[in-house]
């Protein structure tokens, strides 16, 4: 046998593809309200507020003219993108094409970012007034439920739950209409395994805990996103200190806007020795519409 032969060995790899653990979709677009814009801001919603009737007392009486506080909710855009090369060199080193796989790892961040829009928007600061130019802060005095409630601080457990169906019925919700949500990490979902209320059947009418999972509890439904993760640039904005906030919320809360949805595009780059481009951007903002329609749940 020829001493040369064992250059034309290869080493043999399978055509196998996996997309180490990560977030794949958006897990929080689903729960707001969205819709298409144009320009540089976008009014996402007219607000009405509260009046009160007025009794007649005599007859042929003057019309009441009852003034109706009228406010108004905007969004703002930012732009999103995300790129990669691929040389022809490196498809010829590999068994694969590495394209499509890279080609859903960045939609995988695009979807991400999404979520970390919505999540900044959360507790930030939203716009109001005619023009937009009015900031409008989270309440933080009547749509917060503390650490302590239910014990010296404590994580998620049944008595949060409660003061929130507390302070949406005290706002005056209708949540027959609507659902809350509250978006958990992994420890908030771990420590409802520990509330025999959530758990026990001696409580429930129907199982609450399905394959592993807590999906809805007390009229309010469970999203599991790890919002504390480096993968998102806000999640600062849902902890304080050795205190994580838990969101929860109706979906006429939130107002996702979205001047452009994720667009994809592949292409050859001259002025990178026609090395193909993967290349996805969008254009979305993200706003708070009503603050008394959130409540930001503490939880160690």
């Amino acid at each position: 046998m020829s001493d040369f032969i064992t250059t034309a060995f290869v080493q043999d790899y399978k055509n196998t593809v996996m997309m180490l653990a990560q977030q794949q979709d958006s897990r929080i677009r689903p729960l707001v309200t969205s819709d298409t814009y144009k320009g540089k801001a976008g009014k996402a919603v007219e607000q009405f507020g509260t009046t009160t009737a007025q009794k007649r007392t005599s007859r042929h009486a003057d019309t009441p003219l009852i003034d109706t506080n009228q406010d108004a909710r905007w969004v703002f855009p930012t732009d999103y993108e995300w790129a990669t090369l691929v040389d022809d060199q490196d498809k010829l080193r590999m068994a694969i094409d590495p394209t499509s796989p890279l080609a859903r790892a960045g939609a995988f961040a695009m979807a991400r970012a999404m979520d970390d829009e919505i999540l900044g928007a959360l507790y930030g600061t939203s716009k109001t007034g005619e023009n937009g130019t009015t900031s409008t802060s989270f309440d933080t005095s009547g749509q917060v439920v503390g650490p302590n409630i239910g014990g010296t601080n404590t994580g998620l457990n049944v008595a949060k739950l409660r003061e929130v169906r507390r302070i949406f019925m005290a706002n005056n919700l209708d949540l027959d209409a609507e659902q809350p949500t509250m978006l958990v990490t992994s420890k908030e979902h771990d420590a409802l395994f520990a509330e025999t209320q959530v758990t026990s059947l001696l409580f429930n009418d129907r199982p609450v805990l399905v394959d592993g999972k807590i999906s809805q509890f007390m009229g309010i439904n469970f999203k599991h996103i790890e919002f504390g993760s480096s993968v998102f640039s806000n999640s600062a904005s849902m902890l304080n200190g050795s205190n994580r906030y838990a969101p929860v919320f109706l979906p006429s809360a939130m107002h996702l806007g979205v001047w452009e949805d994720m667009v994809a595009q592949m292409s050859k780059r001259d002025d990178k020795g026609y090395a193909t481009q993967i290349y996805l951007r969008m254009t979305i903002g993200a706003t708070r519409i009503d603050e008394k329609r959130i409540i930001r749940v503490e939880c160690v």
